[in-house]
């Protein structure tokens, strides 16, 4: 038998059309609804010609993917749900009056996300939408999630500058991350979700690319700072779509304050050592942190290392190599799609075989609970043989969208 691998994707991308959102609304949205939904303009150009449809055709969603050379796949969010202004990965936590129809929104979507899942069994990990505004409400759907099958875990909305609701280092959010814990609900935080609104300036789209990553990375030090992971060694952690290479860097700024930190709490209880202006600023903070950032990474966290450009690959090991999990971003344009297996030879080609097979499934069928032994028996048919994974690509696709392919995307071998 050919060898080939089993690819996962850790991050794809699904929802409704906009009008098949209404029978997972309670009745006594429906009216509203109508209305809402037949005044709405949708500003989106991908969710209003014909490839929209791989958002919620389940058949040719596979059919795409299979070609592709990927079995299964974490689903996050791509279309407008109800009462939405926008798509809900990157709309704003609700005010305190949006708050109920947006949350009947939400858990429409999540209804849907379950039956859409559940067309594709052991395939699919859908992930759960919450908002922030009432942890009752977020506790309950956590809850019913796990028990209708999305496995995927919780997406996590942001807390930018200006939001309606505390920052995430908040104990608010206490009962939402013991919930994850006891269920065992990797929380998702993908870029996009946490960034502010930014106007409309000719500058303001380059600002926002600049940006975009930097605030969905702030969940990594604001859980870390509260104390969430000291709480719950259990908890799983996943920031999706937000490239790699910061990783290094920013644990070692980490812990360098870290070591701040304790060398303030030593210093009070009379143990020799200096102390510096940054202890003095954090005083009172490292007992409620714990161990170093560092080991919070190695313990807690995961990388959805969505489209690995080939400069990234050679920290993998710096970054652990057993945290990345690839991600093809189907079926947004910077996704890898119809190009994954050119992809993977640009990234990959010359590793390890054991390496790739961790970072293109093993790690994410660990992280979310995919059954590893039954996608195997898809990618027997489908996958990416391994022959084919080692030839090096010498050419990148012309027509490819994805910066993986980007100009300044090196065709290498590690």
């Amino acid at each position: 038998m050919t060898e080939r691998y089993t690819v996962v994707s850790a991050d794809g991308h699904a929802g409704a059309d906009l009008l098949d959102y209404r029978p997972y609304l309670e009745a006594k949205y429906h009216d509203r609804f109508d209305a809402w939904a037949a005044a709405y303009v949708n500003p989106y150009e991908d969710l209003l010609h014909g490839d929209a449809e791989r958002n919620w055709d389940s058949a040719r969603r596979l059919a795409d993917l299979e070609r592709d050379g990927i079995v299964a796949e974490v689903l996050f969010p791509n279309t407008i749900p109800p009462f939405y202004p926008s798509m809900s990965l990157s709309a704003q936590q609700p005010s305190a009056e949006e708050y109920e129809l947006r949350w009947a929104g939400l858990r429409a979507h999540n209804r849907w996300m379950a039956d859409f899942c559940s067309q594709a069994p052991g395939r699919r990990a859908g992930t759960c939408q919450v908002l922030l505004g009432d942890m009752d409400d977020a506790v309950a759907e956590v809850r019913w999630a796990r028990e209708h099958g999305l496995f995927g875990g919780v997406l996590l909305p942001g807390t930018p500058p200006g939001t309606s609701v505390p920052q995430l280092y908040s104990d608010v959010y206490e009962p939402l991350w013991g919930v994850c814990e006891e269920l065992d609900m990797p929380i998702n935080h993908h870029a996009g979700s946490a960034s502010p609104e930014i106007g409309q300036e000719p500058a303001s789209r380059a600002v926002f690319m600049m940006e975009i990553t930097w605030f969905a990375h702030r969940a990594l030090w604001h859980l870390i700072y509260g104390g969430a992971f000291k709480r719950h060694p259990r908890l799983k952690f996943v920031l999706t779509e937000q490239g790699s290479g910061w990783v290094p860097g920013v644990l070692e700024m980490l812990d360098y304050y870290h070591r701040a930190l304790v060398r303030r709490a030593s210093s009070a209880m009379g143990d020799s050592g200096a102390v510096t202006a940054e202890s003095r600023f954090g005083a009172g903070i490292a007992e409620a942190v714990g161990l170093a950032p560092s080991e919070y990474w190695k313990r807690n966290f995961y990388l959805g290392a969505s489209f690995m450009r080939p400069d990234e690959v050679p920290l993998r090991h710096a970054i652990g190599l057993e945290k990345l999990m690839w991600g093809s971003d189907y079926p947004h344009d910077e996704g890898t799609f119809p190009y994954s297996r050119e992809a993977l030879r640009n990234s990959f080609a010359g590793l390890p075989h054991e390496e790739i097979t961790a970072i293109l499934g093993g790690n994410a069928a660990r992280v979310y609970g995919f059954d590893l032994a039954a996608l195997d028996t898809v990618a027997a048919a489908v996958g990416p043989t391994v022959a084919e994974i080692d030839e090096p690509l010498k050419q990148l696709p012309t027509d490819a969208t994805s910066p993986t392919f980007g100009a300044d995307s090196v065709i290498r071998v590690w």
